[in-house]
C-alpha cells in the first residue's frame, strides 16, 4: 500500500470536493471506490474526511449557497509557509481568493487562481498532513493542469513553487510538460488552447487510481455518474474522464502492474 507521510513541497498534497449534495456524493464515492466517511467535527462547517483502508484520501464539503459555480474538485499544493507562498503567487500574477484561513488543529489553507485562471488551493499542514494513500486504487495518483497560457503557467509554477519541469512534447498538436519531484512525475501541464472552450478557464484535474478502469466506469454509470471521455489505452496507462452525479469531473488512471 503506497503510504506517504508528507507530499513534497510544491506538489499536490490534498484534494476536496465542493458538492451541492453531500449525501449523494458520499453514496457515490463509497460505492465506486470503497471510501468511508467521518465528519471533521462541529467546528468545521460540515466538512467530511474520506478514507480508504483507514487512510485519508480526500475531503468533501457542502458548496457555499452564495457560490453559483459548478460542483468540482480542488487540488491543494503543499507549502511550508502559506503567507510567503500566497504573496509570491500574487507577485507572479496570481490572484488570491480571500486570505489565509487557519483550520484549528489541522493546518492553514488559501485559495487562488494562477495567471491563466487555473483555480487551486494551498495547504500548510498542521495536524492534517494531506492524503496518505497515493497511487493506489481509489486514491489520488496524478494531477494535471490544462491551461490556456502554457508558457505563463510554467513560469508561474516554477517561480512560486520551485517546480522542475521536463518537456514531454512541444508541438502545436500536443504541448505537454511534467513537474518532477524526487524523480517522480506528479503533475502534468498541458497546453489547452485547442481543447478548452472559448470562455473556459484553465483547469486542474485529479486522476484517481483504478485497478480496473473499465469496471470502475461501469460502477460510476451504475451509481449515477457519467462518462466524459471513454477509456483509452495510452503510453501512460488506460485513462478516462468521468463525472459524479452532480457533475464534478475527475479522471481515472490505471495503476502499474
Amino acid at each position: 500500500m503506497p503510504v506517504r507521510a508528507d507530499a513534497p513541497l510544491g506538489a499536490p498534497t490534498w484534494i476536496d470536493l465542493s458538492t451541492s449534495d453531500m449525501d449523494r456524493a458520499q453514496r457515490f464515492y463509497g460505492a465506486v471506490f470503497g471510501w468511508t466517511f467521518a465528519g471533521a467535527g462541529p467546528d468545521y462547517g460540515g466538512y467530511v474526511i474520506a478514507s480508504r483502508d483507514g487512510r485519508p484520501v480526500a475531503g468533501l464539503m457542502p458548496k457555499h449557497p452564495d457560490y453559483d459555480g459548478p460542483d468540482g474538485w480542488i487540488t491543494y499544493l503543499h507549502t511550508a509557509d502559506i503567507d510567503a507562498t500566497l504573496a509570491a503567487a500574487t507577485e507572479a500574477g496570481g490572484t488570491a481568493c480571500g486570505g489565509v484561513m487557519d483550520i484549528p488543529a489541522k493546518g492553514r489553507m488559501a485559495l487562488l487562481t494562477d495567471p491563466a485562471a487555473g483555480f487551486l488551493g494551498l495547504w500548510q499542514p498542521g495536524g492534517h498532513r494531506g492524503f496518505e494513500l497515493f497511487g493506489e486504487h481509489g486514491a489520488p495518483a496524478y494531477h494535471q493542469l490544462t491551461t490556456r497560457d502554457y508558457g505563463a503557467a510554467l513560469d508561474f509554477y516554477r517561480r512560486v513553487f520551485g517546480w522542475e519541469c521536463e518537456t514531454v512534447s512541444d508541438t502545436d498538436e500536443f504541448r505537454y510538460a511534467t513537474a518532477m519531484f524526487d524523480g517522480d512525475a506528479l503533475v502534468g501541464v498541458m497546453d489547452g488552447g485547442q481543447y478548452l472552450g472559448e470562455d473556459a478557464p484553465s483547469d486542474w484535474t485529479v486522476f484517481l487510481g483504478s485497478d480496473d478502469v473499465d469496471k470502475t466506469i461501469e460502477l460510476i454509470v451504475d451509481h449515477g455518474g457519467a462518462v466524459v471521455r471513454p477509456a483509452e489505452d495510452t503510453p501512460y496507462g488506460r485513462l478516462a474522464a468521468v463525472a459524479d452525479p452532480t457533475g464534478a469531473g475527475f479522471n481515472l488512471t490505471s495503476l502499474p502492474g
